[in-house]
């Protein structure tokens, strides 16, 4: 069964920087996209950034020249480092993943089970 797991979420400072990690397990073969979503309170969940498996990347207007995503295909890892943090950013972080190719099938639209991150003005 696959899985994702975050990591790096927390409290920061206005201005500060965080970077996020989400790792995948689970007899995979290959990822396709790899992204960042967030959900704010009382907001939809957005986008922030992806990267597919060419390394070609997209990122949301809001975030684009303080936020960088990454890939890791050995370790089936994606990063994502976010500089000059703002307080509106205040987010509940998921990681997703579609499709992920695996030994025994593929699993398409996965998702983590999420990391805070707290933005303090």
């Amino acid at each position: 069964q696959v899985q994702l797991v975050e990591s790096g979420g927390g409290l920061v400072q206005a201005g500060g920087s965080l970077r996020l990690s989400c790792t995948a397990s689970g007899s995979i073969v290959r990822i396709n996209v790899m992204g960042w979503y967030r959900q704010a309170p009382g907001h939809q969940r957005e986008l922030v950034a992806r990267i597919n498996s060419g390394g070609t990347t997209n990122y949301a207007d809001s975030v684009k020249g303080r936020f960088a995503i990454s890939r890791d295909n050995t370790e089936n890892t994606v990063n994502m480092q976010r500089n000059s943090l703002k307080p509106e950013e205040t987010a509940v972080y998921y990681c997703n993943e579609d499709p992920i190719f695996t030994g025994w099938g593929t699993k398409y639209d996965t998702w983590g089970q999420g990391t805070q991150v707290t933005v303090s003005s």
